[in-house]
């Protein structure tokens, strides 16, 4: 793969991780006022919370490809 190839696909990568970290905080936000509401139905809060689990695993797969872990 030459070097232009690899600097599209690390952008891509980027804005890709960029687009999972605004959906994780988008659903923090959204579990955080629906808590505080107090009347919220725990089965949408407990379904929130476990794609916000999900996308925080794609972000660090994500960041791993992107920023590889080489130890020296």
């Amino acid at each position: 793969m030459n070097t232009s190839a690899r600097m599209e696909q690390l952008e891509v990568l980027r804005v890709q991780l960029e687009v999972l970290k605004r959906e994780h905080r988008d659903l923090d936000e959204a579990i955080d006022a629906l808590q505080a509401r107090g009347s919220s139905d725990m089965l949408t809060i407990k379904r929130l919370k476990k794609q916000k689990l999900a996308l925080k695993d794609q972000i660090a797969q994500l960041s791993d490809r992107i920023f590889p872990d080489i130890i020296a």
